[in-house]
């Protein structure tokens, strides 16, 4: 009974196991699709806007056309697939939730409620400029623009499925500090650098700095170091000014990095212990299962042969 119940419980253990990684590797099929599913339809082709167009240039531009056009993509198509997945994982996680102010307190939980939300938006969007014609155009192009904008945030719903992302996203909270002073100190230089550059290029007229506003983005690429080149100085006192102004942003940049850097070692490390401490009780349960289950298929295989020679003998 020992044996039979311990190996079961082993099997179902095994059972669920395998049971959670297909469903990790599903849900992460499903986003990964939606993903590309939004990255796809922004191509000029694809675009709803460029039906709208053919249909106001040819001049029998109509209402049903463009609820044609929308409920019969297949880009909305696959869209409505994931998001049904996306709402059963969804209804799960809360129906299983023992508290739901926690459920809805949960990042994560946020992040897939904002996800969806923009494809409800759109589908009551469209269902409104079907029954009522007067709607306009553009106004509702400009708003499921906005709204679509937020499918973006699906990305972040591989931080679920995602130890790397979940360790990344714990290293920018725990260094919050530095990244405020990061910011700080890069406005100040911003601050500084645009007004020098300003009063350096006042008396050139070919000069791009007209005012100190107009500084502030060369100011923040010189200081990260991008250097896009769409705006430079000119006169002597400019370059000076940008060649203190990128060295001031190296050093500025550089000086919280060490500090990221080490609390994302110690989450890395921290995730790397406790998946090796949770690997050890599997592993052992897996081998004395299997140590059980061949001694007692040993002892088995002795009782038989003790009652064969038993009846050999003659004896009841």
């Amino acid at each position: 009974m020992i044996i039979t119940n311990s190996s079961g419980c082993s099997l179902n253990t095994l059972k669920v196991l395998v049971l959670q990684e297909e469903w990790h590797w599903f849900s992460v099929l499903v986003i990964v699709i939606s993903i590309l599913i939004f990255c796809l339809e922004t191509l000029p082709e694809f675009r709803e806007e460029k039906d709208f167009n053919i249909f106001k240039n040819s001049g029998n531009y109509s209402e049903n056309a463009t609820y044609l056009s929308t409920f019969t993509d297949p880009f909305f198509l696959i869209e409505t697939t994931c998001i049904i997945w996306f709402s059963f994982e969804l209804v799960v996680r809360f129906a299983v939730c023992p508290s739901s102010s926690e459920f809805f307190q949960n990042i994560m939980n946020i992040i897939d409620i904002v996800s969806i939300i923009p494809y409800f938006v759109t589908l009551i969007t469209e269902l409104v400029k079907q029954t009522e014609p007067s709607v306009q155009q553009n106004m509702s192009l400009a708003i499921l623009r906005i709204v679509r904008l937020v499918r973006v945030f699906r990305i972040f719903k591989l931080s679920r499925h995602s130890k790397g992302l979940q360790i990344l996203g714990q290293t920018l909270k725990a260094s919050m500090r530095e990244l405020g002073l990061l910011i700080f100190f890069l406005f100040i230089g911003v601050i500084l650098f645009s007004s020098a550059v300003y009063f350096a290029e006042v008396d050139e007229p070919n000069s791009q700095f007209i005012s100190i506003p107009d500084g502030f983005w060369w100011a923040v690429v010189t200081m990260t170091t991008v250097g896009y080149g769409d705006m430079c100085p000119i006169t002597l006192g400019g370059k000076m000014v940008g060649t203190l102004c990128a060295i001031a942003g190296v050093l500025t940049i550089a000086l919280p990095v060490p500090v990221i850097v080490s609390n994302f070692n110690y989450f890395y490390h921290r995730e790397t212990e406790n998946e090796e401490r949770q690997s050890l009780p599997t592993e052992t349960e897996k081998i004395s299962s299997d140590n059980l289950t061949r001694s007692g298929s040993t002892t088995s295989l002795k009782k038989n042969n003790g009652s064969c020679i038993l009846d050999k003998n003659g004896k009841t």
